[in-house]
């Protein structure tokens, strides 16, 4: 992911890189700090009781990333 970050930034063009699957609390700052900035996180959103603690954990964890 690194790599496919640099080489986007290396480009010039505005792309977004998106990880699709697998993306969770306990991992979604890491994925955030190898380069991806858009996050499908579906079933860590969907297989918990509550859906709005679970975004703002979420988004908790994406405001402590290292860019």
């Amino acid at each position: 992911m690194r790599e496919a970050r640099r080489l986007i930034d290396d480009s010039g063009y505005p792309i977004r890189l998106e990880v699709d699957g697998g993306v969770k609390i306990d991992n979604i700052r890491l994925i955030a700090e190898a380069g991806a900035d858009t996050f499908v996180a579906g079933s860590a959103i969907f297989n918990t009781p509550d859906y709005r603690a679970t975004i703002a954990a979420l988004r908790a964890e994406l405001a402590q990333a290292d860019p």
